[in-house]
């Protein structure tokens, strides 16, 4: 387990420095300006919401924190659907970025319900 939390860590950081050096590519617009300011901060909310569950003192904790994991994954997800629908950027990278947005959200959000149901909370 401890493993999988150490690979999950490293990814989750690599998504947020992956998304912050893909914003540095997108336009200079005034829409895009916004969008950046949200996924970037949304996608490191994940990286450091994730590292900070995995240093939790409770199951109670270890949720909570989970919890804003799974809000903030949504919202990094959300702000990537924004920008390929808006027509921003529909580049192969914001795709990749999305699919790797879906994947990090499809794990928290079962590691999440499991605990939930093993915990009865």
């Amino acid at each position: 387990m401890e493993n999988f939390a150490e690979e999950f860590r490293n990814r989750t950081k690599k998504q947020a420095v992956d998304i912050i050096k893909y914003c540095k590519t997108l336009p200079k617009s005034e829409e895009a300006y916004i969008v950046k300011k949200q996924i970037i901060r949304s996608s490191t909310s994940v990286a450091a919401n994730y590292r900070a569950a995995t240093r939790a003192r409770s199951d109670n904790e270890f949720f909570s924190k989970l919890s804003i994991v799974v809000e903030e994954a949504d919202e990094t997800e959300f702000w990537l659907e924004i920008i390929r629908e808006s027509e921003i950027d529909t580049s192969k990278t914001s795709l990749e970025l999305l699919k790797e947005s879906g994947e990090i959200l499809k794990i928290v959000s079962k590691s999440r319900k499991t605990l939930k149901e093993k915990k009865g909370m």
